[in-house]
């Protein structure tokens, strides 16, 4: 070979490499065109109502000017929310919802880029797709993309919806929300190609999400201005200290923009020094043996550790809404506006029951996250094939079936009996009623993780959409009371049917029913398994 053919083929490698990513990037925008608008607009829409939320909860500069020092003084609502740095709507528009809409922002994105590599190699279609004219970083490269678009659509969302509080901070707070979004999803692609599992490599990044919040939180709660250097080793603290309508810090940006190209740099490194489904860390084999000889033992193996995660998730986040509930009163103080969402949000009983079963109610539409992935899990392994050998041998549908939704179900259980736990060690007092009101949740939790099961059972290419109806319970639970939305609208959630304890009255009616729909909803979804083809390619 001559030096200029050598030179010719080094040079179009690189291209070579990307071969196939437009096609890869259509076809995965195609396959998401639900899951993406769905939680763009959750999480556009949380955003944007807020100005006009936070108008008519402070009214006046006094009020405004009261709130920015109430935070500065209380390290617990700091560690909670971050410091504000200027009483304008739009600077407590971008406090009140900044590190909530970038978590949400980060989680879309390393889902997606999860979904689009690892699923991928997991379940075999990547080495079909690799079998044809597709270079080798093409599916990478099209999985960031994917996150990238999803990324700069809510960017410019937000920059356009938030342009009347002030062109120039709405455009940095949306620039942050999609460099954080990025950040994470490069994390996410480093994070891929260690793991063969999609699960652990989701639980993996997730963590490191926790971790961020974490740092974040600690280092808000000892300084009042961002300054700690905990916050500044978060990317959920640079979003904070990017200071959208506050005297903007531009030069923020470049921190997003050098972490995520170097992390990509990383990613496309490592993806070019393995082999098609493998990984740095290869899975341990082992046989199905002892407390694996069993359907519901396997399903358990898959699923303890999402179970954990969660079960510590919502025992620290009700340590941490306890601890605040002392000082929501001294916080609302003379409000009216306030007080009314916290009642439509929580009952008439008191601002600080009120507040209480706010709290409680926003861990129960988190919960129906969890069982929503916890049901879609059987999801998962019917479209990888490795339910198909299973049930091949003495192993009947219901019975695998079974094994997975007892862990989702009384896994929700186990999640909010820990949150009450956590409100009780948080707060001190009302034990018992507390914990009432964080199990009274379980059936519309249970609800939603009947009608996972129902579309599941249904039809493989219906699993999905349980996103779409969790995201939209969501949506309706976090912003509905706060925009004062007809009563019409939050019935059309199973959550807005639940009493408001502690405090309220006991509606034992609407619980039976709900809990009967729930009945109903899974064993239609078993039914509909039993009678349809099992998915084989």
């Amino acid at each position: 070979m001559t030096a200029a053919t050598t030179d010719f083929a080094v040079r179009s490698g690189g291209s070579r490499q990307l071969a196939g990513t437009g096609t890869l990037l259509r076809f995965a925008l195609r396959r998401d065109r639900v899951m993406i608008p769905v939680w763009v607009a959750v999480n556009a829409l949380m955003i944007l109502s807020m100005p006009n939320t936070l108008e008519n909860l402070y009214a006046t500069p006094a009020d405004r000017a009261s709130v920015v020092q109430d935070t500065a003084t209380n390290a617990s609502f700091r560690a909670l929310i971050g410091p504000v740095f200027d009483d304008s709507i739009g600077a407590l528009t971008a406090w009140r919802v900044g590190v909530y809409a970038g978590a949400l922002a980060a989680v879309v994105s390393l889902l997606l880029v999860v979904r689009h590599t690892r699923d991928e190699e997991e379940s075999g279609r990547q080495e079909l797709v690799a079998s044809g004219m597709v270079g080798r970083r093409a599916s990478l490269t099209a999985a960031l993309l994917t996150a990238a678009v999803a990324n700069a659509v809510l960017a410019l969302l937000v920059a356009a919806g938030l342009a009347g509080q002030g062109a120039s901070g709405a455009l940095a707070f949306g620039l942050g929300l999609a460099g954080l979004g990025m950040v994470f999803a490069t994390l996410a692609a480093i994070v891929a190609q260690f793991t063969e599992s999609a699960r652990l490599a989701r639980g993996l990044t997730a963590g490191l999400l926790g971790a961020a919040f974490v740092l974040r939180a600690a280092g808000d709660s000892a300084a009042d201005d961002g300054s700690s250097v905990l916050t500044w080793v978060s990317p959920l603290g640079w979003l904070e200290n990017l200071r959208p309508f506050a005297d903007e810090r531009w030069w923020v940006l470049l921190l997003f923009a050098g972490a995520a190209v170097v992390q990509g740099v990383v990613a496309y490194e490592l993806a070019g020094r393995r082999d098609l489904g493998m990984s740095f860390l290869p899975t341990r084999p082992g046989p199905a043996e002892g407390r694996l000889g069993t359907a519901g033992a396997l399903a358990w193996r898959l699923q303890r550790g999402g179970v954990l995660g969660w079960s510590i998730g919502f025992f620290l986040a009700g340590v941490i809404y306890g601890g605040l509930t002392d000082g929501v009163a001294d916080l609302v103080g003379d409000n009216e506006n306030a007080r009314e969402i916290f009642q439509r949000m929580g009952g008439q009983s008191g601002i600080t029951d009120a507040f209480l079963a706010s709290m409680v109610g926003m861990l129960g539409l988190i919960a129906a996250l969890y069982i929503v992935a916890s049901v879609l899990r059987l999801h998962g392994e019917e479209i990888s094939m490795r339910a198909e050998p299973l049930l091949a041998n003495a192993v009947g549908r219901l019975r695998w079936a079974a094994g997975h939704l007892v862990i989702a179900f009384a896994g929700s259980a186990l999640i909010m009996l820990l949150a009450g736990l956590g409100f009780a060690a948080g707060y001190g007092k009302e034990v018992g009623p507390i914990l009432g009101a964080c199990l009274i949740q379980l059936p519309a939790i249970w609800v939603i993780g009947g009608l996972a099961v129902l579309l599941y059972g249904v039809s493989p290419r219906l699993a999905l959409t349980a996103w779409g109806v969790a995201g939209a319970v969501l949506l309706i639970g976090w912003i509905g009371p706060a925009l004062d939305v007809p009563q019409a609208v939050l019935d059309v959630s199973p959550f807005g049917h639940l009493p408001k304890l502690p405090g309220g009255d006991m509606e034992w009616g609407a619980v039976s029913v709900l809990t009967g729909i729930a009945v109903v909803l899974v064993a239609g979804g078993l039914a509909g398994l039993r009678q349809r083809d099992v998915t084989s390619s």
